[in-house]
């Protein structure tokens, strides 16, 4: 099944009001096949040392269990009205008090950053060299992918980047692009190298009380589900992709899903019985939402 990419990428009014650039987001698709095929465990050995910032208490309240809503937005003004439990916005463009307020009306917030690409834009593109940067993303020529096997260089840049999401008081991260194994990134990666590296990335995530939650990667989940906390997929009801999130609900995690496509009805069948929560979003990832209840 060819590579998915979905994303938006236009200037747009952030959630504090400022024109900015709206947060990608993509997907690589995975056949059933290949899911099964990843049943075979490779282990637990990681890479590096996840405790570098002094672990925070977080508020008991603000955990991401299963059962829970959730709203995603990276487009147009910020709707805080959402009744929704969790709220996940751009770790960049998101200001510490906008997670303030968000906390005082109840809200868990989640930080999203990329950890697989390079972004142009970001304050910190000029502390990657040019040795982790490979293809560039079909049609996006601001960001390239990212040489996950030099872990010794990027861990300390992703590191950085929790940092500033826990400085901002966020409760959870989504790591983005933890998947380059099954796209065309102008690496050679292997499905162990990427496995140790988003490892890495959750152990440094729970080292700063930051809940981790795995983004697609759907062939990884047998062996990454025990290092991270929640899921957040794109379009499994559209690509008949849903059923491997067992493993999350089985373990009490929960899992959100995005559709785009697909029509409602459809997508409530196929998500409700396996208890995922799933909503229809534009793609420019809007305020706009239809749930299925």
């Amino acid at each position: 099944m060819g590579d998915r990419w979905f994303r938006s990428g236009l200037p747009v009014a952030d959630i504090d009001g400022v024109t900015t650039r709206a947060t990608r987001f993509r997907r690589a698709g995975v056949g059933l096949a290949a899911v099964l095929a990843s049943l075979a465990p490779l282990g637990a050995a990681g890479v590096g040392n996840a405790a570098a910032a002094a672990p925070r208490v977080a508020a008991a309240s603000r955990v991401i269990t299963l059962g829970q809503t959730y709203h995603i937005q990276f487009a147009g003004t910020l709707d805080r009205t959402v009744a929704a439990d969790v709220y996940e916005v751009d770790g960049g463009d998101t200001s510490k008090a906008v997670v303030t307020a968000l906390h005082d009306r109840g809200k868990i917030v989640v930080c999203y950053i990329s950890a697989g690409s390079w972004e142009n834009y970001r304050p910190d593109a000029d502390k990657f060299p040019a040795s982790v940067l490979g293809r560039t993303l079909a049609g996006w020529p601001d960001e390239r992918w990212l040489d996950i096997r030099k872990v010794h260089v990027l861990m300390p840049l992703m590191k950085a980047r929790m940092d500033m999401c826990v400085r901002k008081g966020f409760d959870a991260i989504e790591f983005d692009n933890v998947d380059g194994q099954s796209n065309r990134t102008g690496f050679p990666l292997t499905r162990a190298e990427q496995i140790r590296y988003d490892r890495a990335l959750a152990r440094a995530a729970h080292a700063r009380d930051l809940q981790p939650g795995l983004k697609n990667a759907i062939g990884l989940i047998p062996e990454l589900v025990n290092s991270f906390d929640w899921a957040l997929n794109e379009q499994c009801v559209q690509y008949s992709e849903c059923k491997p999130y067992r493993a999350f609900i089985n373990q009490g995690k929960a899992v959100f899903v995005l559709e785009y496509n697909v029509t409602v009805k459809r997508m409530c069948a196929v998500t409700q019985p396996l208890k995922l929560y799933a909503q229809k979003k534009h793609l420019s990832l809007n305020a706009w939402r239809v749930t299925c209840s």
